[in-house]
C-alpha cells in the first residue's frame, strides 16, 4: 500500500458572508485507502469535495488532486470519478442512454456502459427510464457513471444515502473491492455505524477539523465505537469547538 498523498486540504477555508462553512482545514488522502470524511448535516463535508474538486473557490487555502488543482489537472474526468447533487441524469432517458451519453463525452467505447452497468448490478434493469429508478438504482447508476473512465480517485458525497440494508452491504463491499484493485476511495457520510463498517481512515470535520487518521488509532483498535469518538471529538449539536488535530487527538484519548 502507497502512502503517497492522492488529495490534499491545506489550510482550507470557505465563508459565506459572516458563516464559515469550513474553518482551515488540513488534512491528506492517502492513495489506495477508503477514507471517510465525517460530520453532521452542514459542518462542511460537501462545501470541503466542492472546493476539492473545484466547483466552489475557497476563501483562503487551496486543495489539490495529484498534486495539482483539479482545473488545471490533465485528464481529470478521467482520473477522478464524481457522486455528488447537481451531478444527475439526463432528463428523459434510460439508465443506459444516460451512461451512453457521458461516454461518448469522455471519448470511451460503447462497450464501457455495459461493464460498468454489469459491475454495479444494473445490467438487467438499465433501458429503464431513470426518472422511475429507486432511491438504491439511482445510486448505483450514479456509481456506474463515476466508474466509466475507470479512475483512480473516486470522491462520493453520502453514497449510502436512501439506501436499504442490503443495498449498505452491497456498498460496503463494493468499495472495499476498489481500494482492492489500489483505486483510492474518499467518501463523505453521516452514518456512523456503517461507516465504522467500510473504511480504512476517519477525517472528522465540524466546520474546523477535529481528527484526521485511521479508524484503529481513533477506536483504540475498537475498544470505543467510532459514534463515541465522534461525539467526543465533535461535541454537542451547535458546538464550534477549536481547529486543528491536537484537540482531536486529546479528545481521541480522554
Amino acid at each position: 500500500m502507497s502512502s503517497t498523498a492522492v488529495a490534499k486540504f491545506d489550510g482550507l477555508t470557505k465563508r459565506f458572508g459572516a458563516f464559515t462553512a469550513v474553518d482551515d482545514i488540513t488534512f491528506e488522502v492517502p492513495s489506495g485507502r477508503i477514507v471517510g470524511l465525517l460530520g453532521r448535516n452542514g459542518a462542511g463535508k460537501t462545501t470541503s469535495l466542492r472546493m476539492l474538486l473545484g466547483l466552489t473557490a475557497p476563501t483562503s487555502g487551496s486543495a489539490t488532486v495529484f498534486g495539482t488543482p483539479y482545473a488545471e489537472l490533465p485528464d481529470a474526468a478521467h482520473r477522478i470519478g464524481v457522486t455528488m447533487d447537481g451531478i444527475g441524469a439526463m432528463p428523459g432517458v434510460s439508465g443506459r442512454r444516460d451512461l451512453r451519453i457521458w461516454a461518448k463525452m469522455l471519448g470511451l467505447p460503447a462497450r464501457r456502459v455495459d461493464e460498468v452497468l454489469e459491475r454495479v448490478g444494473l445490467a438487467d434493469r438499465a433501458d429503464k427510464k431513470h426518472k422511475g429508478f429507486s432511491t438504491g438504482m439511482k445510486q448505483r447508476h450514479a456509481l456506474a457513471c463515476a466508474l466509466l473512465a475507470d479512475p483512480e480517485l473516486l470522491v462520493l458525497d453520502e453514497p449510502a444515502n436512501g439506501l436499504d440494508p442490503d443495498g449498505i452491504r452491497w456498498l460496503r463491499t463494493f468499495l472495499r473491492s476498489l481500494a482492492d484493485e489500489g483505486r483510492t476511495v474518499l467518501l463523505s457520510s453521516h452514518l456512523l455505524a456503517e461507516v465504522e463498517q467500510t473504511v480504512d481512515d476517519v477525517v472528522i470535520v465540524q466546520q474546523s477539523l477535529r481528527y484526521c487518521g485511521t479508524l484503529d488509532e481513533l477506536t483504540e483498535q475498537g475498544r470505543y465505537s467510532l459514534e463515541d469518538r465522534f461525539f467526543a471529538l465533535a461535541g454537542d449539536t451547535g458546538s464550534t469547538g477549536g481547529t486543528g488535530t491536537k484537540p482531536a487527538k486529546e479528545a481521541a484519548h480522554a
